[in-house]
């Protein structure tokens, strides 16, 4: 793979998973930050420390926007006006138009924009990819997913609904996005957020929220997501049934998936999953990176992002109101795989 100038914009925590896989693939990473977070971060990873963002873009061929969501959208398109091709953090953004927005001026400039959708890449997820694409799990009827973790206090903006569209948008996009990626485009919502939802958030904060969502496959997914006190420990777990059986995932309990029924030819039978082998983001990061020098697509495309920012808007949008939000059929950008035919 031929040498990389990177552009990594922000210093926060997305930005500590995503700098070290860069320079894990040679990259050579100039560092901006407009905290002041920068140098030591520079230091402590080997990359280069700079002043401003037109000095960290200058013949950059990537800018990787680790900042947060209210910024994304200008960052994003500064750097697709200068040539290069962007790495944005999940969500793309905000609102469906922006993040339309960014894919449309990334395509009208013929260069790549790529969602941090990092789930994609962990093993678990992308074992359930292929058995609900392979068909492992006949016609899929219903599936949830839950993510949990601690109120993430750290930085005040995640509790600002305005910057970060709060735990709809921020926190359970990576499951919206998993669900649409399985049973295909998703044509009704319905969502609840409760909890802390407002700015500041102090420590001991919680939120909730649960959305139901109606593919358009007749598949229906349960998304629960919980920001909890300081000591919630980070957990995801997913199970999902069909015709050929089911299949389940805790990250706390165990990395493999444990599937009953059909699919695996008697109960309790499991497909050993190990340990991670190496970091999810480097391998999300390698395959934008081979792409980006004239490689094979990845496995989530900037229209992905687009239609998860959409998925959380129609979610924030019953959250407020209380009623179902009815999405019109958008065109197919991925293949709707395993789901219930209507």
């Amino acid at each position: 793979m031929a040498e990389l100038e990177v552009a990594l914009i922000g210093a926060g925590g997305i930005a500590r998973a995503h700098l070290p896989a860069w320079v894990a693939l040679g990259a050579r990473v100039r560092l901006y930050a407009p905290d002041g977070q920068a140098p030591a971060l520079a230091r402590e990873f080997g990359a280069t420390s700079v002043g401003s963002l037109p000095e960290a873009m200058a013949g950059a061929a990537v800018v990787d926007v680790c900042t947060p969501t209210d910024t994304h959208r200008e960052i994003a398109l500064a750097a697709v006006a200068a040539g290069a091709h962007v790495l944005c953090e999940k969500p793309l953004a905000l609102g469906a138009a922006e993040a339309g927005e960014m894919a449309d001026a990334a395509e009208a400039a013929g260069v790549r924009l790529y969602p941090g959708h990092v789930v994609r890449y962990f093993p678990a997820y992308a074992r359930l990819r292929d058995l609900v694409a392979g068909g492992g799990l006949g016609r899929v009827a219903v599936a949830r997913f839950t993510r949990t973790g601690r109120y993430p206090t750290w930085s005040g903006w995640f509790a600002d609904l305005a910057r970060s569209g709060g735990i709809l948008t921020d926190q359970m996009i990576h499951d919206f996005d998993i669900a649409r990626w399985l049973f295909g485009e998703v044509v009704r919502v319905h969502a609840r957020h409760q909890g802390h939802l407002t700015t500041p958030a102090p420590d001991g904060a919680v939120a909730t929220g649960t959305a139901v969502l109606t593919h358009a496959s007749g598949t229906i997914s349960q998304v629960v997501g919980v920001w909890g006190p300081p000591a919630t420990p980070f957990r995801t777990t997913f199970h999902v049934s069909g015709t050929g059986g089911t299949v389940q995932h805790d990250s706390l309990a165990h990395l493999d998936l444990r599937i009953t029924g059909a699919a695996s030819g008697g109960p309790a039978a499991g497909i050993p999953g190990g340990d991670f082998g190496e970091s999810p983001y480097l391998t999300q990061i390698r395959d934008f990176a081979e792409a980006f020098a004239g490689g094979p697509q990845p496995r989530v495309s900037g229209r992905d992002g687009v239609a998860a920012v959409r998925i959380a808007e129609a979610a924030a949008e019953s959250a407020h109101s209380g009623r179902t939000v009815e999405l019109a059929p958008q065109p197919a950008t991925t293949v709707p795989t395993g789901g219930i035919d209507q």
